[in-house]
């Protein structure tokens, strides 16, 4: 019966496709030398043979023949020559034994020991697997289909039933998943989580946007054109600065490609999202203003530290520049580095037209209120009425009733 659960053991280790044969001999070995150990205190004249073929396994116990009477007798290490003779009766003293073992002998407790531990070093082979597989495979596109929606997460399985996670975190906000679905995304990391691999993919990752370009762009994938740089706000909109190595080649196009044939696929993988692929240029002004389109600037000033761009722009493009719910801005400046900063160029029409400063309003609005205005340069009433709502949230400090109450009482004053 305890040799049977060996066999069937064998047979369930056999069956895991990714283990290989050397690794398979050495785990079961491993396993049979410990029950050894376990009976005999010492492994080291003992030989394990094992045939995953047929699913046997012979252990064979060394030992020297001595006289009957020998001094220091160790019978683990040592047969009398009287009990030598009767396996065999021409053994002399000095000659060595091979005697084979049976699995039975072991008793019945070592030998279940043995099972379970067979099965759990199966289990921990296949998470070590399964845990190399997916490490070398981070920052890669993986196709896995969906097994469960949950609440915070969605649980996928790939080609050979591993389960992987896609968090809620790193899915786009308009995906929607059902059982059964097909679902695209990178490996974003992996990690133990007690002693269990646990496999996190992304659809939101930058680099999953840059893996979907080298799918459908050859001149990418091949490196022609090489991605410098890539800023997302997932589902809604993103940046891409492309570079060529080769002049006859017009990597904006090329990315596109003949009536939007080529990016439109991305587009649809990420929900829709409005992807801007623009050309790359060490001229930082000028990617600045490749950066802000579809807005047309008029001038930019960029402070001493190379940390901060004062971006001039008629009233008309402040909007474009800007973006809806900044986002325009918002990426543009990720992508070039700095901080940018937006404002409206005045024309002599502007300049006649009546105006007032902030600084008139101190008796509704509180000092402190007004600065955070100034610090961003804006000082008087219809420059600030001249930028969004949303612009104004983002770069000063206040609260959003706080500049919905400022934009009141600003309006109020011109009507």
């Amino acid at each position: 019966m305890e040799t049977g659960l060996l066999i069937e053991s064998f047979k369930e280790f056999a069956s895991q496709k990714s283990i290989d044969r050397p690794t398979m001999v050495r785990i079961l070995e491993d396993v049979f030398r410990t029950m050894i150990r376990k009976k005999y205190l010492s492994d080291e004249n003992f030989d394990v043979i094992v045939n995953i073929d047929k699913g046997d396994l012979e252990i064979l116990h060394y030992r020297e023949v001595v006289e009957d009477d020998a001094p220091d007798y160790d019978e683990n290490k040592q047969i009398r020559l009287s009990d030598a003779r009767k396996i065999d009766e021409d053994f002399s003293v000095g000659e060595e034994v091979a005697e084979n073992i049976k699995i039975e002998d072991f008793g019945r407790r070592v030998v279940q020991t043995a099972r379970q531990t067979l099965i759990q070093k199966i289990k921990d082979l296949e998470k070590d697997n399964l845990f190399n597989k997916y490490k070398v495979l981070v920052g890669q596109i993986v196709t896995c289909e969906v097994y469960q929606v949950l609440g915070r997460e969605v649980i996928l399985r790939d080609a050979q039933g591993n389960e992987l996670v896609l968090p809620r975190s790193e899915q786009i906000m308009k995906d929607r998943f059902r059982k059964g679905d097909s679902v695209r995304a990178i490996v974003h990391r992996v990690e133990m989580v007690n002693g269990n691999p646990r496999i996190i993919l992304s659809r939101t990752s930058p680099i999953f946007l840059e893996r979907l370009f080298e799918q459908e762009v050859p001149e990418v994938y091949d490196g022609i054109i090489t991605i410098r740089k890539t800023v997302r706000e997932p589902g809604e909109r993103a940046k891409v600065a492309v570079e060529s190595y080769d002049d006859r080649i017009d990597p904006v196009g090329a990315c596109v490609g003949m009536k939007g044939s080529r990016i439109h696929s991305i587009v649809r993988e990420l929900c829709n999202e409005n992807i801007d692929v623009i050309n790359y240029t060490d001229n930082i002004e000028l990617f600045i203003q490749r950066a802000l389109s579809p807005a047309k600037i008029s001038s930019i000033k960029i402070d001493e530290e190379h940390s901060r761009a004062a971006v001039f722009l008629k009233r008309d493009q402040v909007s474009l520049a800007i973006g809806k719910g900044g986002q325009n801005i918002k990426l543009a400046g990720k992508l070039v580095g700095l901080e940018i900063d937006v404002f409206r160029e005045l024309t002599e029409a502007d300049e006649e037209e009546e105006d007032v400063e902030l600084t008139e309003f101190a008796d509704v609005l509180d000092e402190w209120v007004i600065e955070e205005f100034t610090k961003i340069g804006l000082d008087t009433a219809r420059s600030v009425l001249g930028m969004s709502r949303d612009y104004l949230i983002k770069k000063t400090e206040l609260e959003e009733e706080t500049v919905d109450f400022v934009l009141d009482v600003l309006r109020k004053e011109f009507e």
